[in-house]
């Protein structure tokens, strides 16, 4: 128990001025109801609004908070990355701004972390306050990517999680530039173990990630943890190229045997652009895992830190 008695909450927040303060009343009042000294770590991912003045507030009233506010806006998942990487306690718990998930289950959380797991994350029950297409595409998703991938992630899960100290440690060790958190939080390993429960809605606001964002997450996600679209890339590009030698055999032998008027402008067309798009759609998936490579090979930093503030204890 020695080991397991501290733990940081790690926030990432962009563009929460009008709920981080509920947020942080309500988590307040969590962290009263458990036993582990506790911190709580927002990152202010390069908000544009009034969100940096209402966590300094916090963070002058409440000596447990830190600060972290990076340079620009990088994303969540990089934002994630530079608030677990300054976690110095014995395990961190990773939670969303929008208070879409109870901080009033942290007290359970620690109680299954205390039983041996070194990880515990939420699984949806059920999504209040989202649209059934959101619902619906969410679903879909884990789906595809748990056919796709070798990593088993689990489904109807988000960022919801407590993680040990052996696990802060070995997702130190993950430093690459395109990052599907969810992903990676699984892939290190370790004891694991879903704790179902209630997504609600926001406290206030609106969600910052539209269907596009939420698009190229997913594409994220699916080049991070599978090379399959490369591999069926392959088969249609090999199925494609047997279909097209035979129709060449058969074009060749009916010109031979019974000659071939100039005729079949239209079905030409079609063979032209059927094989062009499958060129293009195979370039584009070779393209999505090139950029990787790219972006891998600068070897920038994942993210800047431009102010880090400490409560006063």
């Amino acid at each position: 128990m020695d080991s397991q008695r501290s733990l940081t909450i790690v926030i990432a927040a962009y563009n929460e001025e009008a709920v981080i303060a509920r947020m942080h009343q309500r988590l307040s009042a969590a962290l009263d109801a458990t036993d582990a000294e506790s911190t709580v770590l927002y990152v202010d991912d390069g908000s544009r609004d009034n969100t940096w003045a209402e966590l300094e507030r916090i963070a002058a009233a409440d000596p447990r908070v830190r600060l972290l506010r990076l340079a620009r806006n990088f994303g969540k998942e990089l934002a994630l990355t530079a608030g677990l990487d300054h976690v110095e306690t014995d395990a961190a718990l990773v939670l969303d701004a929008d208070g879409q998930d109870p901080p009033e289950l942290i007290p359970a959380f620690v109680a299954r972390w205390r039983e041996g797991y070194d990880v515990v994350y939420g699984t949806r029950t059920a999504r209040d306050g989202e649209s059934w297409l959101k619902r619906f595409t969410a679903a879909g998703f884990y789906r595809v990517i748990q056919r796709l991938s070798r990593t088993p992630i689990p489904p109807d899960t988000g960022d919801f999680r407590l993680m040990s100290r052996p696990v802060l440690d070995a997702l130190r060790q993950v430093r690459e530039r395109q990052r599907f958190m969810k992903g990676l939080f699984t892939w290190v390993g370790f004891r694991q173990v879903p704790f179902p429960y209630h997504r609600e809605p926001r406290l206030a606001g609106g969600s910052k990630f539209n269907y596009w964002k939420l698009w190229n997450l997913a594409i994220e996600g699916i080049t991070s943890f599978s090379t399959v679209p490369l591999r069926v890339a392959t088969y249609i590009g090999l199925f494609t190229a047997f279909a097209a030698f035979a129709w060449g055999a058969f074009v060749v032998v009916r010109t031979l045997f019974w000659g071939d008027p100039v005729q079949g402008w239209p079905s030409l067309m079609t063979v032209v652009l059927f094989l062009g798009g499958l060129q293009l759609v195979a370039l584009g998936i070779i393209g999505e895992y090139l950029g990787r490579l790219y972006m891998e090979a600068k070897q920038r930093p994942l993210y800047l830190i431009a102010r880090d503030v400490r409560g006063r204890r």
